[in-house]
């Protein structure tokens, strides 16, 4: 017996229908396109891997946005993949296992347990670049600039780039000698920028006065450029990985300035979204009108150690699904010739069609009984027979 409400999905997963489905693959190939062309390489992960395999060095909020399931071949944890980093980190660590920089992008559908509350689809398409094999802010900066990129190709405009660097509060929280629950305690306040609740924190905790102020510091230090000579005046002694960290983001805001003159750049050095996961310089971009970043990424050094190589890694991912509803160009694929054929048994009108096909030209072939022709199908031409011979008319001459 038919479940009345059949046609029902469940709550956040979407059917891509025709005209969209041509937007979003249009918009995929161009932006896989121009991928390439910066030398990056495209990889396929599976959709269901290991769950250990999903989860490396991703923190707590990964594992709660995974769905779950036994393998009845091994007995062993699966899981749909809600992130494929980790799996193109394991490409790169285990099967490629380069020497020099290697450059992978990917393209797929991702499955969350629970949407994201300004984005209500639990089945984003994840696409992304990675770029594993150098340490320095160098690599940082071109992924940056491939992001940027990438939205440019999107068509989308007034981009707006927010920087952080996580590297920071890992610096600060190490001198503090914060143990797991302090540092977890202390990292979701900052999130929040709670400063009531983060003064009261810090009262609460036997640690030097002078680390305090700085904890108390960090909720202010977002804005402009002048964020960060605020920052190298009160963090000057906050030693040497604060004082790097901070002399790295400075080197890449003057490049994206030099590069991207007309470009909003921020700072917010409290930011710390994907902390358990990233390990240095972390970026988002904004557009007016969205509530959250339709694009983010940073430094994750060291995930690929439990695939059997340790390697520094830079990238960035965003949802293709979100650009292509933001794209204000079209992508779709060019207007193509759709020509009708009549239904005969005819080897001739066979060979016609077969050519047309083979020279990328779209036939659809009347079936026997069908209700609906050429112009219900939006055909333009239609194939006749003219002396023997099969050809292409346009629709309108064709009925005259």
């Amino acid at each position: 017996m038919q479940q009345q409400n059949s046609w029902l999905l469940p709550e956040g997963i979407e059917e891509t229908l025709p005209t969209e489905a041509k937007h979003l693959e249009a918009l995929r190939n161009k932006l896989l396109e121009r991928f390439a062309c910066w030398g990056y390489d495209l990889v396929i992960p599976p959709f269901i891997d290991f769950l250990d395999s999903l989860l490396i060095g991703s923190g707590h909020d990964l594992d709660l946005q995974t769905f779950k399931l036994t393998d009845q071949i091994s007995g062993k944890m699966l899981g749909i993949r809600a992130d494929m980093t980790p799996q193109v980190a394991r490409i790169d660590a285990h099967n490629l296992k380069h020497t020099c920089p290697t450059r992978l992008c990917y393209a797929g559908t991702v499955l969350h347990t629970r949407g994201d509350p300004l984005e209500k689809t639990r089945s984003p398409m994840q696409i992304g670049a990675e770029l594993y094999g150098h340490a320095g802010k160098e690599s940082d900066f071109e992924v940056i600039c491939l992001m940027l990129e990438m939205l440019a190709v999107t068509g989308l405009q007034n981009v707006h780039l927010d920087l952080g660097h996580v590297g920071i509060y890992r610096a600060l929280a190490e001198q503090a000698d914060l143990s797991v629950a302090q540092e977890s305690e202390l990292f979701a306040i900052l999130q929040r920028k709670a400063k009531p609740e983060l003064a009261e924190l810090m009262d609460g905790y036997a640690i030097n006065g002078d680390l305090k102020q700085l904890f108390l510091a960090l909720p202010e230090l977002n804005g402009d450029h002048t964020v960060l000579v605020k920052a190298q005046t009160l963090l000057a002694q906050a030693g040497d990985a604060v004082n790097q960290a901070l002399a790295d983001l400075t080197a890449i805001a003057g490049q994206l300035a030099n590069r991207f003159p007309h470009l909003a750049i921020s700072f917010d050095l409290a930011e710390l979204r994907g902390y358990h996961y990233h390990t240095g310089m972390v970026f988002a971009a904004f557009v007016p009108k969205v509530g959250r970043e339709i694009a983010r990424g940073g430094r994750y050094d060291n995930i690929g150690k439990v695939f059997g190589r340790a390697r520094p890694a830079t990238g960035f991912s965003a949802d293709l699904k979100l650009l292509s509803a933001l794209s204000k160009q079209s992508f779709s694929c060019p207007p193509r010739e759709l020509i009708f054929a009549p239904y005969h048994d005819d080897a001739d009108l066979a060979t016609a069609i077969r050519d047309l096909r083979a020279q990328q030209r779209a036939v659809i072939q009347q079936l026997p009984g069908q209700t609906g022709g050429a112009a219900e199908y939006g055909c333009t031409a239609v194939l006749v027979q003219e002396q023997q011979h099969w050809v292409v008319k346009p629709l309108n001459s064709a009925t005259a």
